[in-house]
């Protein structure tokens, strides 16, 4: 039997301030799902990427505390080129996303740039500059 890796699982404080992010980087997630304990995404190539209340973890883990502090998991979006990154990045900052790394031409050849979610988690956007 081998394992495949098939799903990333983050578990939101807020479900519906945690996905108005994720909706704003383009992901598919119905406007109902706001009030879900549980929220599944479809990712380009099969993955998927999964949220859960802290309320419906506690439900199964009842000495689940989330960790202290930010960055939980980071994710990275690619955007179409480097002007699409600062657009992405400007685009969630004015929504009031608190930006982490303003936009940047990083030394190993992208326009790379980083926000947080609601949550704490660095999400960063990059593009190759050439």
């Amino acid at each position: 039997m081998t394992a495949r890796f098939d799903a990333i699982g983050m578990v939101a404080a807020d479900m519906a301030a945690t996905l108005a992010f994720y909706r704003l980087l383009g992901l598919d997630i119905p406007a109902d799902a706001d009030t879900a304990p549980h929220v599944e995404a479809s990712l380009p190539g099969g993955l998927r990427l999964l949220w859960d209340s802290e309320e419906t973890v506690r439900s199964f883990a009842p000495d689940f505390a989330p960790p202290d502090g930010h960055g939980r998991i980071g994710l990275a979006f690619r955007c179409d080129g480097p002007a699409d990154v600062d657009a992405t990045y400007a685009m969630l900052t004015d929504a009031g996303y608190k930006g982490a790394l303003a936009p940047w031409d990083a030394a190993w050849g992208q326009r790379y740039a980083q926000v947080q979610d609601p949550d704490g988690n660095g999400v960063d956007l990059f593009a190759p500059l050439g």
